[in-house]
C-alpha cells in the first residue's frame, strides 16, 4: 500500500457479504411456490422502497422497507401468511447466511492491514445480529449505518457520512459491493470501488461510471486492490 495511510474498506452487507436469497428453503416451508422468484421480487421491492424513501425524504429504516416489501410480494404472489409466519420470516432475515467466500475475503483483507468497516443500509442493531450469527464481527473496526443520516444508498450524503465516521480520505477509501447501484453511488461520491460480480448473469448498469476494479470472489480483494495500486 502506498503512503502512510492504510486503505479503508467499506463493505456493503446485504447482497455482498450476506446472501439476501438465503431464505428460499424457508419460503418453501411456508408453502410459497416459485420461492426463488418470490425472493427476487422481495429483494427488488426492498431496494426500490429504500430508493423511493430516500428521494422523497420520507425515511423509514431498512427493516420497515423489508417488511413492506414482503407484504407487497405476498400480495403479488397471492400468498397469505399469518402474522406469526410473517414475524418468523422477518426474524430469519436477521440471521441470513453469509456467502461461502465472505470469511476468507475478510480475513485476507484484515491480515493485509486494511481498515475494515461495515457500511450498510441496515440498522446497526440488525447488522450486529447478522454478524453475531455469522461469526464475522471480529473483522470490523465498526459498523456504520445510513440510519444515522436518515437516508439510503446511493444518496451522496451517506457516503460522505461514511468517510467522516471512518476518518478516511477519498483517495484511500474503497467501497466493496456486489450491488451496481452502490458501486456507482460510491464512485460518484469520490470513493474507489470494487464490484463483486459473483455471477456473469449480474451486469453493471451501462452508465458513465464504472468500478475501479472487478472481482469474482471476495478472496481476490487484496490482490485486486494492490494490483490496481501498483499499476
Amino acid at each position: 500500500m502506498n503512503g502512510s495511510m492504510p486503505e479503508t474498506i467499506a463493505f456493503d452487507i446485504y447482497g455482498t457479504l450476506i446472501d439476501t436469497h438465503g431464505l428460499i428453503d424457508t419460503l418453501r416451508n411456508h408453502a410459497v411456490d416459485n420461492a426463488a422468484l418470490f425472493s427476487q421480487l422481495w429483494r427488488q421491492k426492498q431496494l426500490e422502497y429504500s430508493f423511493r424513501r430516500g428521494l422523497m425524504r420520507q425515511y423509514k429504516d431498512f427493516s420497515i422497507c423489508t417488511a413492506q416489501a414482503l407484504e407487497y410480494t405476498c400480495q403479488s404472489f397471492g400468498v397469505a401468511l399469518t402474522q406469526q409466519e410473517t414475524d418468523r420470516l422477518l426474524s430469519a432475515y436477521r440471521a441470513l447466511p453469509i456467502f461461502e467466500d465472505t470469511s476468507e475475503g475478510l480475513k485476507n483483507a484484515k491480515d493485509a492491514g486494511f481498515r475494515l468497516y461495515a457500511f450498510s443500509n441496515g440498522k446497526k442493531t440488525d447488522i450486529v445480529q447478522l454478524f453475531d450469527h455469522a461469526d464475522i464481527s471480529q473483522f470490523f473496526i465498526d459498523i456504520i449505518s445510513v440510519d444515522e443520516v436518515q437516508s439510503f444508498k446511493p444518496d451522496p450524503a451517506v457516503y460522505h457520512h461514511f468517510l467522516e465516521k471512518a476518518s478516511a480520505k477519498t483517495e484511500s477509501a474503497w467501497m466493496v459491493s456486489a450491488n451496481p447501484f452502490d458501486v456507482i453511488g460510491a464512485v460518484s461520491a469520490g470513493m474507489k470501488s470494487v464490484w463483486v460480480q459473483r455471477s456473469p448473469d449480474v451486469i453493471m448498469d451501462p452508465w458513465e461510471v464504472v468500478p475501479t476494479v472487478v472481482i469474482h470472489r471476495l478472496s481476490g480483494l487484496v490482490d485486486a486492490i494492490n494490483g490496481w495500486r501498483q499499476a
